[in-house]
């Protein structure tokens, strides 16, 4: 054998070897083998921003990621700690067949646009810090902050998916007054909410809050995701249901709520709650009984034994609440929050309950859609701190990288980018 036949044999050898790994692809894994199930969404939010789709694999291995191989993107799994596996042209179209499978729970969806992403939350230092944004900063997903002035100057639709931070918007500072009416937080709080409703033309921070409401109700209804954690979830219902009704004490607002107030609700103006009662006493935490804190006091909850489980849906057949679902754990652990579960008898029909609490009848995790749009609601504070109080440090998310509740908001982030096919039209 010549120099010349040996060296064509080497090249066919060696091209045969180089040919899968051109064609390859790059897995990311969201099993119990996965060291970072939190960063692992960076990742792929990176690669969209890229310029390059994904598959979110649903229910095969809770919710892998693929795309194509590239060495750039090996690294960057390296740099931030992220499993991941390269798998050859043919594997990859296996478990996509295997997915495919009509016979099998699994669905492939394409991501193909990474959503640019608001939170609705002040610009000034608060005493608690939000789940969101601490995960959003842990996973590298790029956020912008937007407020009162910001929603109402009509910036919503630059956005595609937006978080409303632990807000109040019925107009009673979270009801913090009767624990914190001296906190400096509190006062300058309540300072900044009044001056920003006199320079937007309102008389009463209540009116400037629903104001609010309405512009996000617009954004939903245009074709926008909505996500909403603790008080900003019952808040925001019944700010819009109290449309025209006195519903603050005045230590709030300077006046004398309406005492008829719960005769005088208009719950279709609501997303996702109905035949609520208001707590009148402005000194009880509680807006409502659409939370199921005293439910849970009563019951003997505790860190040992709160849970709540996610529903199991149909990948093909219903691929939103199986995007929002995906997760390594069935069973997610309970946290509070000024508002930590929804009493299930006051939750509309037709909205989607995607984990509860069956043994207390409470829901924690629900979903439903508005016109063009779709909106979750998230209950509790911090789902890596059982019982997160006031002026306490932020959770440190180094400590909880596969944390399965906080993947339950990642799973909202990313579900934008599968908007065009798979969300209302």
């Amino acid at each position: 054998m010549n120099r010349i036949h040996r060296f064509l044999i080497l090249l066919v050898c060696f091209s045969g070897i180089l040919t899968p790994l051109r064609a390859a692809y790059l897995l990311i894994p969201m099993d119990d083998g996965q060291r970072n199930h939190l960063k692992a969404y960076g990742i792929t939010y990176w690669v969209l921003e890229k310029g390059i789709d994904a598959q979110w694999l649903l229910n095969y291995r809770y919710g892998s990621f693929l795309f194509k191989y590239d060495k750039l993107f090996e690294n960057e799994c390296l740099v931030r700690g992220v499993s991941f596996e390269i798998i050859p042209d043919a594997k990859a179209n296996a478990i996509l067949a295997e997915i495919a499978n009509p016979e099998v729970n699994m669905d492939a969806v394409k991501l193909e646009k990474p959503p640019k992403i608001a939170v609705y939350t002040p610009g000034g230092k608060q005493p608690w810090d939000d789940a969101v944004t601490l995960v959003l900063t842990y996973a590298e997903i790029p956020y912008e902050k937007v407020y009162d002035e910001e929603v109402m100057l009509g910036k919503l639709p630059l956005y595609d998916w937006l978080h409303l931070h632990h807000e109040d918007f019925t107009g009673q500072y979270g009801r913090f007054w009767s624990g914190f009416a001296n906190a400096p937080w509190y006062r300058a709080e309540v300072s900044d909410n009044e001056a920003m409703a006199q320079k937007l033309g309102f008389q009463k921070v209540s009116q400037m809050k629903l104001a609010v409401a309405h512009k996000i109700r617009e954004f939903v209804g245009n074709g926008g995701f909505l996500f909403a954690m603790c008080s900003a979830t019952d808040s925001y219902d019944i700010a819009l249901s109290a449309e025209g009704v006195d519903i603050c004490e005045s230590m709030f607002d300077g006046d004398p709520a309406d005492p008829g107030m719960n005769n005088k609700l208009d719950f279709s103006k609501c997303f996702a709650f109905q035949n609520f009662m208001l707590k009148t006493n402005p000194r009880e935490y509680e807006f409502s009984d659409i939370d199921t804190y005293f439910t849970r006091e009563m019951r003997g909850l505790n860190e040992d034994n709160d849970y709540f489980t996610l529903f199991d849906f149909s990948a093909k057949w219903d691929p939103v609440p199986t995007m929002l679902c995906q997760n390594h754990k069935n069973m997610v652990k309970g946290f509070w929050g000024q508002t930590t579960g929804f009493d299930k008898t006051k939750i509309k029909p037709g909205v989607l309950v995607m984990g509860e609490n069956k043994a207390i009848n409470e829901a924690r995790y629900i979903h439903g859609e508005f016109m063009k749009g779709m909106w979750t609601f998230y209950g509790g504070h911090d789902p890596e701190d059982y019982r997160h109080k006031v002026e306490e440090p932020p959770t440190e998310l180094e400590l909880y990288p596969n944390s399965a509740g906080y993947r339950l908001i990642l799973n909202n982030i990313l579900f934008p980018a599968a908007r065009k096919k798979h969300q209302k039209t």
